[in-house]
């Protein structure tokens, strides 16, 4: 139940973050957000990057127009 409630803060974080131009700084952006709430939360950091990724490439496709 733990890695769930910390996948979900991450992946919350990284809807807030700025979504970027590119898929790269999408991606990048993500990561970035993604990687500090792992720290935040103690979570696997190249989980929490991977999950914020996604997560935010997913927000800024779907909602192209709140990025």
């Amino acid at each position: 139940m733990y890695v769930f409630r910390t996948s979900i803060s991450i992946f919350a974080l990284c809807v807030c973050s700025s979504c970027g131009d590119t898929l790269g700084e999408q991606a990048l952006f993500g990561a970035g957000a993604g990687g500090a709430a792992a720290v935040a939360t103690d979570g696997d950091l190249i989980t929490g990057a991977a999950i914020g990724a996604a997560g935010n490439i997913a927000y800024c496709r779907k909602y192209p127009s709140r990025c």
